[in-house]
């Protein structure tokens, strides 16, 4: 706590949270559309030590806090023992932090941090924010919603869980860099080694990857080149030399890579998408309207993957297949629609009532006007 948590007449914003990519990128995105209305704003991170935000953070140039915070363990673990130790000293963090720092304003995205900090917040007066990601909130956030002053939402009906008159559909805040794809379709192409003859399938199971659809694909890769589709694969790191050893079967017509680095021209270059059905990857589907086969993982909190994915596939915008049967359903439905023009066509026309492009700016504009004027 140095020379940002010294008072000055600027406006003062916390953002609090983390944990993963679907809290982490949309945090900075609020954080960045922030500065552009309000140039001169001082922004603090709050996040929990040890998590990928105090790397991230710092590398896209803001300062950050990390508090000695942790959930708990599925399974039984000693490291659960020390859970309400470092909840208390995290309680007790938060309500200092909120005092040196007087922020005119708190947001919270989601993540370990974010409860201490929304919670000291509200208790001294400060207006707060929470951004809800899923269409099925976690209980934290279900917790600091009663205290919120309002809430940004990413899927309808999210009355269920929250007060009606705090609600405000924003979307989900995406890298714009990830999903402007206009004029791109050639340079992908060029990119990934591909035929502009063939079509392209884009399988990703986020950042660290799927075992189940890295084995499903595997199963079925001959059934895709005998077919002529072309294949990016990005596999995460524990199943990468494995497929790297199954890719050395093709001569040509298949990408694999653990980690997809220009994924604006994964999507430019796809017809179809096979994908988990994390918040964020679900919120750039829509925006970039590629007919998307969703498989949910299973080991998430609240099954909120399996819900995110509903939401799209109620409005018949998505294809779902659970987890447990990815392995045997994968191959066909991937042929079906790769063959079926007239269903990918109907699947984008439902994405474009489903995507929000503007959503960073809309939530820091709803942050905004919860500032007190001084």
């Amino acid at each position: 706590m140095d020379k940002q948590l010294q008072q000055a007449d600027v406006l003062r914003v916390i953002i609090a949270g983390g944990g993963t990519g679907g809290h982490v990128f949309p945090a900075i995105a609020i954080a960045l559309a922030i500065k552009k209305k309000v140039y001169n704003a001082k922004i603090l991170f709050v996040g929990a030590k040890g998590r990928m935000e105090m790397k991230k953070v710092p590398a896209a140039g803001f300062h950050i806090i990390g508090l000695n915070i942790s959930g708990l363990q599925r399974r039984l673990t000693l490291k659960n023992l020390l859970v309400p130790f470092k909840l208390f000293d995290s309680m007790i963090r938060a309500k200092n932090i909120v005092k040196r720092f007087k922020p005119d304003l708190v947001i919270g995205v989601g993540g370990y941090a974010s409860g201490p900090l929304v919670r000291a917040a509200a208790k001294q007066g400060v207006p707060t924010l929470i951004q809800e990601q899923n269409s099925f909130p976690g209980l934290t956030n279900r917790i600091l919603g009663k205290k919120a002053d309002k809430i940004c939402v990413a899927y309808d009906g999210m009355e269920r869980f929250f007060d009606k008159s705090k609600l405000f559909l924003t979307g989900n805040p995406v890298r714009q860099d990830v999903v402007k794809l206009e004029g791109k379709y050639e340079q992908a192409m060029t990119f990934f080694g591909f035929s502009p003859d063939k079509p392209v399938l884009f399988v990703t199971g986020g950042s660290l990857g799927a075992r189940s659809i890295n084995e499903s694909v595997s199963r079925n890769l001959d059934l895709f080149v005998s077919n002529n589709i072309q294949v990016i694969w990005q596999t995460g790191t524990s199943f990468y030399n494995q497929a790297l050893e199954l890719a050395k079967k093709y001569s040509n017509g298949l990408y694999v890579n653990q980690f997809i680095d220009r994924m604006d021209f994964a999507y430019a270059a796809a017809d179809v998408v096979v994908s988990r059905a994390g918040a964020i990857a679900v919120s750039e589907i829509c925006i970039v309207q590629k007919p998307a086969i969703l498989i949910p993982s299973p080991n998430v909190a609240e099954d909120h993957q399996t819900k995110n994915a509903l939401a799209l596939v109620n409005h018949h915008a998505a294809i779902l297949i659970r987890d447990h049967e990815a392995a045997e359903k994968l191959g066909q439905v991937v042929l079906d629609l790769i063959a079926d023009e007239e269903k990918r066509f109907k699947l984008k026309e439902k994405l474009v009532g489903l995507s929000f492009r503007d959503a960073a700016d809309v939530i820091a504009g709803v942050a905004l006007s919860l500032v007190k004027t001084k």
